[in-house]
């Protein structure tokens, strides 16, 4: 079984959705014992840092996702889901975050380019770092959605994944043991986003149900 965390925002129900238009069945959880048995883990997010951590401790969902971590079965993370595995981001000043990896998460400077803006909103390129299992069958320089003021600044360099180039370069993918976090949208991409979602599935060992 797939576990999607229910923190009571976000963008739950298009991952479910993502996931069910490719023949599998994720089951949306706060419980923890169904988080712990799952068998892949995925935790998105849309909205603010310091509101998810907040909607996180409130269910008690921190230990079970660390706990689920340490299993060292498959874990995905999406946008927020990738910042919120970081020690604090710039968008909530003084607030925790799941520290499962080093570094903080900062805000995109102000460009001069007018055509630059922020947030980062819609589609641009990934440029793997290496292959993976769960970028089977992506080119390298894929284009995949994205929305977003903030990025991941790893402190450790070789857990990055993918690099996107928006007025900066930025972490766009961070890949590390069982953990494979992403700021852009997979459920959002078209094809290829799809692809990384049944790449997952697969590594979690689920069988389509339909």
């Amino acid at each position: 079984m797939i576990a999607i965390v229910d923190y009571g925002m976000g963008n739950l129900r298009s991952v479910k959705k993502a996931f069910e238009s490719l023949g599998f069945l994720p089951t949306v959880t706060r419980n923890p014992e169904e988080i712990l048995n799952s068998g892949g883990l995925v935790l998105p997010g849309v909205g603010a840092f310091g509101d998810c951590m907040k909607n996180l401790e409130e269910f008690g969902l921190v230990d079970p996702i660390k706990s689920f971590i340490n299993t060292g079965e498959p874990f995905l993370g999406i946008c927020l889901g990738l910042q919120l595995l970081f020690e604090e981001s710039e968008e909530s000043l003084g607030v925790n975050g799941l520290g499962i990896l080093k570094g903080k998460v900062v805000r995109f400077p102000r460009f001069d380019e007018e055509r630059l803006k922020v947030p980062h909103m819609g589609w641009n390129q990934v440029d793997a770092k290496r292959p993976l299992p769960i970028l089977k069958g992506i080119p390298v320089g894929s284009w995949f959605y994205f929305v977003h003021s903030y990025f991941p600044e790893p402190e450790d360099s070789t857990v990055i994944a993918g690099i996107t180039h928006y007025g900066i370069e930025f972490t766009s993918a961070i890949e590390t043991d069982n953990i494979f976090a992403c700021q852009f949208h997979p459920e959002k991409s078209s094809t290829l986003g799809l692809k990384i979602l049944q790449n997952f599935a697969v590594m979690c060992g689920e069988n389509k149900k339909t």
